[in-house]
């Protein structure tokens, strides 16, 4: 099985876990999780059902994940903390010059434009992170990054809470 098509790893991503929290909230190592994910030590069934169990989505969160994963907007989602992604668009994926799936659960900040750092950077200053703004829009300048490339447009930020207290944010480009 490739790590990419394992479903301990899917299901890790989706819920923005690394292989080391994942590995204690199991009582393994780091290790093991990995070597789970990339087929090399078979998953024993009984921590399979642990895992999906402690990786199990909530019903909104799965939904929320469904419609931006469908949506034939340009969408993301990700966790407002750490930027790793939770989903996306075919319409947006379309653009990135990369296997579908690879930059899940991985921070897309490193591929933001000088705007998009500037809108991040004013978030705490007008309430954002406070949950007193949940709409803004931002707009962005080409980042010309060969693999995940920013056009100039016009970006919404909507601040949505997931079923476990995290704040994650869709991103549309108009």
């Amino acid at each position: 099985m490739s790590r990419l098509h394992s479903p301990l790893r899917r299901l890790r991503l989706l819920k923005g876990l690394k292989q080391s929290h994942l590995a204690e909230l199991m009582g393994v190592t780091q290790t093991t999780v990995s070597r789970w994910e990339s087929g090399v030590l078979p998953l024993p069934e009984d921590q399979w059902r642990r895992a999906q169990t402690l990786l199990a989505d909530s019903g909104q969160d799965a939904i929320l994940r469904r419609l931006v994963e469908s949506s034939h907007l340009s969408q993301h989602l990700i966790d407002d903390r750490t930027h790793d992604l939770l989903a996306v668009s075919a319409s947006r994926e379309g653009f990135w010059r990369a296997e579908p799936g690879a930059f899940l659960g991985k921070p897309l900040i490193r591929y933001a434009t000088p705007e998009i750092l500037a809108a991040e950077a004013s978030l705490d200053t007008i309430g954002w992170r406070d949950g007193h703004i949940g709409r803004i829009e931002v707009d962005t300048g080409p980042n010309n990054h060969p693999v995940i490339p920013i056009v100039k447009s016009r970006l919404i930020w909507e601040r949505l809470l997931l079923s476990d207290g995290r704040a994650a944010r869709l991103v549309t480009t108009l």
